[in-house]
């Protein structure tokens, strides 16, 4: 079966930088896809946080030359690798728009040249790939950030012999972050003012990127089937559902993967105690350890944790009107994230009335991250929506219950809790439906009153440590999409 040659770009890449799941997406799926011995290649930018020492970068292009409306911009690239790999990871470079500490924004304002930024990127992109002489079969973009990709290769570059017959795929990770800018800044991008239009660029008198990927693709997907769906209605579009509609028939939805080199409760240095499926006594230990480091009360009762960006998408709402309820109950909730100010207020004011019952912590700690996976008995996420989450798939794995509403993602990995379901070996959560505090409360008792019921508790962590949500299984459905790809006329 022919293999593909790939060039993965995105604007985020674990270990190198990270501000959300598509960073752990764009560093374990190019790796899967090397393991399936396809030739793959990545570019992001080098951002100010990545070190050349710690990962050995080598400057390989000294310069290349990119049009920015009227300016001519240029910048080099270097190289490194993914650590323990020989796939290549190519950084674009220009001091002025990446070498800063922070991605997209700093002090949650948008940097004000973020369309210079990824323009500049975009037609680096390929430009990069010109100078290096490589030739990808596929181009896989993802999110806003690389949606003038295809845009430039079917239009400015479309006469560009070294590029022809190149295809894209383009992965939604998210709908609601649309790159939109001013549309007196759109000649920055260098397009003829014919793409701004309402079925090209254009969205509501702004210029939106991502629809450069949703318009010029081959091949769109976005991280789950649900999610695919979802987002082709008017609920959960953001206004481009018509878009997706129209484009139904190349829209696929692939659920991500899992690195179990790093989430897995049987090699993970972070946690006090080892366990897994044979053998879950270490759980226990990890329990009582994130107990008493948080200054929770060291008790045997339902320990929910949660790892979110503090945000209304997350159901945090949801969360807040039921706190009086949820420390009036014998249970604990330790949570790790950062976001809206109003959340960051009301949960350490919270967790300041009730210290033994409630541990919070603003910020990202990924130590921490790892021993609430081990030490929590119930992973909450009660999200407004939620693409695919990658959080449910970690505490599957090691036997934390996820308790999820039922969207996207979540609805696709999460089997509801029935005795029937169970039986059938199929139940490995609890799931709800209607998106208010009465119901995510309803299934927070109903998980609280199976915890005592050690039989059926310890079946349904079973059930979830058994599944394999490794990347393996996602890299092969996307295989299939980079055959459709190039089969596109």
């Amino acid at each position: 079966m022919k293999k593909f040659k790939i060039a993965f770009v995105s604007s985020e890449v674990v270990p190198f930088a990270k501000t959300g799941g598509l960073a752990d997406v764009a560093g374990a799926l190019p790796k899967a896809l090397s393991e399936l011995g396809h030739d793959v290649l990545v570019i992001m930018p080098k951002y100010g946080v990545i070190s050349e020492d710690k990962y050995r970068l080598n400057k390989v292009i000294e310069r290349i030359d990119v049009q920015l409306g009227d300016w001519p911009m240029e910048g080099s690239v270097y190289e490194g690798r993914f650590p323990g790999t020989e796939i290549p990871v190519y950084f674009i470079d220009n001091k002025d728009f990446f070498n800063r500490q922070e991605l997209y924004q700093v002090h949650g304002k948008d940097y004000e040249d973020n369309l210079e930024r990824f323009t500049f990127f975009s037609k680096a992109v390929l430009e990069t790939l010109k100078k290096l002489d490589t030739k990808p079969d596929i181009i896989h973009c993802n999110d806003w950030q690389t949606g003038l990709v295809p845009t430039y290769l079917k239009t400015i570059y479309s006469n560009d012999p070294f590029l022809q017959d190149v295809k894209t795929v383009f992965t939604i990770h998210n709908i609601g972050y649309q790159g939109l800018f001013p549309k007196e800044k759109f000649h920055i991008t260098g397009l003829g003012w014919d793409q701004f239009h309402y079925e090209r660029l254009e969205f509501h008198g702004k210029l939106s990127l991502i629809k450069g990927g949703l318009v010029y693709s081959d091949v769109i997907t976005t991280v789950s089937k649900t999610y695919s769906r979802e987002i082709q209605t008017e609920e959960y579009g953001h206004g481009l559902d018509g878009l997706l509609r129209h484009r139904n028939e190349d829209l696929y939805g692939v659920v991500n993967g899992i690195d179990y080199n790093v989430w897995n409760p049987m090699i993970d240095e972070h946690i006090p105690a080892k366990y897994g499926p044979d053998n879950l006594s270490g759980k226990g230990r990890c329990k009582k350890t994130l107990q008493r480091e948080s200054g929770l009360a060291v008790k045997d009762v339902p320990l929910i944790g949660m790892i979110t960006r503090l945000a209304s998408q997350k159901g945090l709402d949801l969360v807040q009107e039921i706190m009086k309820d949820l420390v009036s109950m014998d249970v604990q909730f330790i949570i790790l994230g950062t976001g809206e100010p109003v959340y960051h207020e009301f949960f350490k004011k919270t967790a300041g009335e009730y210290p033994k019952k409630i541990s919070v912590t603003i910020g990202f700690d990924n130590a921490l991250a790892h021993k609430i996976e081990a030490g929590s008995d119930i992973f909450l996420m009660p999200s407004k929506y939620e693409p695919c989450g990658l959080n449910q798939l970690y505490s599957l794995k090691y036997g934390t219950i996820p308790l999820v509403r039922k969207t996207g993602g979540l609805a696709d990995t999460i089997v509801n809790y029935t005795p029937s379901n169970l039986k059938a070996g199929k139940a490995n959560g609890f799931v709800f439906k209607e998106y208010s505090s009465k119901a995510l409360l309803d299934t927070i008792k109903d998980t609280a009153r199976l915890y005592p019921r050690n039989n059926l508790w310890h079946k349904l962590m079973l059930n979830g440590m058994k599944q394999d949500f490794s990347w393996h299984h996602s890299a092969l459905e996307y295989e299939k999409l980079y055959r459709k790809a190039i089969s596109c006329q």
